[in-house]
């Protein structure tokens, strides 16, 4: 134990996002909040930092407040020992957040709680010294560490009070259910004399009532919670969405409400926000603070945010018509940092620092890649960079997609898949290739919006599945123009193979495309030139106003002086992998290399990708938050630029003064230390140990000179050289649609054999 603790302290002090201390406030300007205080609306930590470990545990409690803004409030569900004293745990039944199915197997129960039968190990059969000496705590969301299972104790009220956490919150869930077994919460309160609690909530209203007068005379505030709509609320045998109904009866008995978040932004089936209820106002009328429940970084929400949590909590502080007055939160920091850094901050605020924000295939977490709506909106979310990945088709058109193949990211499946077909050169499986068909064909099936995570059942805006048009590099180079983006980014691919095989010269037709925009004779935009082949960047060695970028696919974990000099020869940047900064094992970051500083050394700019907002590719480290990913990559190793899918988030999180960790402040987002959460778990718990990344050799920059571009036989040449069919393509489309329905059938027919 004292092991642990030692390590713990270590950490906290190391990790990300800290409060600054309170003098520090009085630089930041004042804020106009629609809260019925008009104060900022609370942080309250349900279980102190129960996202990433146990609820109520020590190590919660403590990362909670130290990495949280300053004024945090405390959360603890009260549950009950047979004799009578108060434990933090979330629920009455221990068997989802402790280890005691483990020590007494047989000792299942069925009790009947607020009408409904519930089956688990309740609190209420073990005194508190069997759960004290015997019990530790789990995580008990599956999608969470699990590492730090088993190694921390259950907390008593008491214990939690102790640590002074700026307010405390108790919560009384059950109390119905313990005084039929001859169990009083306010009896409980009593024997503490309500010292150090600032807030009482239930969902019982009987409750709420019995203490009002004790409540009072400590200055302490009851909160009335809402439960589900059709659930029935024990005192008065109403639903609560009955009581709903008369917000002025409670403000009689409480001073504030505590409701699911969807009792305000109501979400429809499809993951989509419905227009905001009056909740917020009535309750504010009738005098009540409101408070908000469900938030946690690792939940999947409402398609509007983008998969960004931060944004979500903005829907409820800072949307211009309303805010709540507090945030029940599983991941106190996102909450301190949407709250503190992010709100009010409407406008086209400076940047702090130089890192560029590039996109990758524009803002393709929201419409799918390199079609025109994810170009406008990356625009719109402030990207310094637009990005345009050259592929060519069967009759020389360059344009913009993420890949040759067309198979993920089209509906090309749909109708030509008698054209899939293997190309070991670029890609091992199989693939329907945009240099096999015509621009009128490619232009003849839709986008699709790209998912990374189709294994985990992750979906991406649906409704935008299969919105928007491919976009020419031409027609890419002039928007680019025409809204005066800082930069742009051309990344060329399978040259070798293009100019070899097929005949088509993609680099000669990128040097057309940005003479033609007279890109190559201005300084006003920055034009990069990426590419995984070294002597592609040199094929534009003699145009100095363009910077070229060597992508480097490979994980390395060092960039000797060699191999940066090598890089030098060809290329001022670099576009290197997120695990080539940060090593990553089962989801926690072990380590940190130094191929930053290195590339530095050499005079290399270094940008990282891709970078993403989806949870699931966020490291426990960064919180399940991308905007800490951000900051560690940033602010922690000081890359020159991130490439992202959600350039909103990147933008935001740039031009907040949150940002710059020169100023003096209240709260700053700050990187995570490497290693420094995994060091809190057990030694035996930890993941093992994986070889770390080699260098990079200076042999694995070195390309062969590109072929010339090949001729074409003349019947291919013929066939390139007529002219381009109408964009309907109907004929060819409808051939091809009859030839794949016919193999469809054909196995059809092969498979009820």
């Amino acid at each position: 134990m004292l092991r642990f603790i030692i390590i713990f302290s270590l950490f906290i002090h190391s990790c990300v996002g800290a409060p600054r201390t309170p003098a520090a406030a009085v630089a930041v300007p004042g804020k106009k909040w629609l809260t019925l205080s008009g104060q900022e609306p609370a942080v309250v930590a349900r279980g102190g930092f129960s996202g990433l470990f146990p609820e109520s545990s020590a190590p919660a409690n403590d990362m909670a407040v130290s990495t949280s803004s300053p004024g945090l409030t405390m959360l603890c569900n009260l549950q009950m020992t047979k004799d009578g004293v108060g434990l933090c745990l979330s629920d009455i039944r221990l068997d989802n957040a402790t280890t005691i199915s483990t020590l007494f197997p047989k000792a299942q129960k069925t009790y009947k709680v607020n009408g409904q039968d519930l089956k688990g190990w309740f609190v209420i059969d073990y005194d508190a010294e069997t759960i004290f000496s015997n019990v530790s705590l789990i995580q008990n969301i599956f999608s969470r560490p699990s590492i730090f299972d088993g190694q921390m104790p259950v907390s008593a009220v008491e214990d939690v009070l102790g640590t002074k956490p700026p307010k405390f919150w108790l919560s009384v869930q059950y109390d119905a259910f313990y005084m039929e077994h001859k169990l009083s919460a306010a009896e409980y309160l009593r024997s503490l004399q309500f010292r150090g609690i600032s807030v009482i909530s239930s969902p019982e209203i009987g409750f709420l009532k019995s203490i009002g007068m004790d409540a009072g005379r400590a200055k302490t505030k009851l909160i009335f919670e809402f439960k589900n709509p059709e659930a029935i609320e024990p005192t008065t045998n109403k639903k609560y969405s009955e009581l709903q109904q008369n917000l002025a009866a409670i403000k009689a008995f409480a001073s504030g409400v505590l409701v699911p978040k969807d009792y305000i932004w109501p979400v429809d089936t499809a993951k989509y926000l419905k227009p905001a209820t009056t909740f917020v106002a009535d309750a504010h009328k009738a005098g009540l603070e409101v408070y908000a429940s469900g938030f946690a970084n690792d939940m999947r929400t409402s398609f509007n945010y983008s998969f960004d949590p931060s944004a979500e909590y903005l829907q409820f502080v800072d949307n211009g018509q309303f805010s709540v007055d507090g945030i029940i939160t599983d991941f106190p920091p996102t909450a301190s940092q949407a709250i503190t850094c992010f709100s009010h901050q409407k406008g086209n605020l400076p940047k702090v620092g130089n890192a560029l924000v590039t996109t990758h295939n524009g803002a393709s977490g929201d419409y799918p890649g390199c079609t025109d709506l994810a170009y406008e909106k990356a625009v719109n979310d402030g990207a310094d960079v637009i990005d345009c990945s050259v592929q060519m088709s069967k009759d020389g058109i360059a344009f913009c997609h993420d890949s040759a193949d067309l198979t993920a990211s089209t509906t090309a499946m749909t109708t030509f898949m008698s054209r899939a077909t293997s190309v070991p050169e670029v890609q091992p499986t199989n693939g329907i290739f945009s240099f096999d068909l015509t621009w009128a064909e490619i232009q003849s099936v839709k986008p699709q919006i790209g998912n990374p995570f189709t294994s985990t059942g992750f979906l991406r805006n649906p409704a935008n599945k299969n919105v928007g048009k491919f976009t020419t590099l031409a027609e890419f180079l002039e928007f680019s123009k025409a809204k005066a983006v800082p930069g742009v980014l051309i990344n060329i691919e399978n040259a070798a193979y293009l100019a070899s095989k097929k005949g088509l010269g993609v680099i000669d037709a990128v040097k057309s495309a940005l003479t033609n925009s007279t890109l190559d004779k201005q300084s006003t935009q920055k034009v990069l030139i990426q590419s995984d082949d070294s002597s592609v960047l040199a094929s534009f060695e003699a145009v100095p106003p363009y910077t070229r970028v060597l992508s480097i696919d490979k994980e390395i974990g060092g960039a000797p002086k060699p191999s940066v000099d090598e890089i030098k020869k060809h290329a001022e940047a670099v576009n290197l992998k997120r695990t080539s900064l940060f090593t990553v094992s089962q989801s926690f970051v072990t380590g940190k290399t130094n191929v930053v500083e290195e590339m530095h050394k050499g005079n290399i700019s270094v940008y990282v990708s891709v970078l993403r907002n989806e949870y699931i590719s966020v490291a426990f480290d960064y919180f399940s938050d991308p905007t800490v990913e951000l900051a560690t990559f940033i602010a922690g190793s000081g890359v020159d630029g991130v490439i992202t899918e959600f350039p909103a988030t990147a933008t935001r999180y740039l031009r907040s003064p949150c940002s710059d960790l020169n100023k003096d402040q209240p709260y700053a987002i700050l990187p995570a230390e490497a290693g420094a959460l995994l060091a809190v778990a057990d030694k035996e718990a930890q993941p093992p140990a994986s070889a770390p990344n080699p260098p990079l050799d200076a042999k694995d920059v070195i390309d062969p000179p590109l072929p010339p571009v090949a001729k074409l036989e003349a019947s291919n040449e013929a066939e390139g050289s007529k002219p381009h069919p109408p964009p309907s393509g109907t004929v060819a489309i409808a051939a091809n649609l009859g030839l794949s329905l016919l193999a469809m059938l054909a196995l059809g027919v092969l498979c009820v054999a």
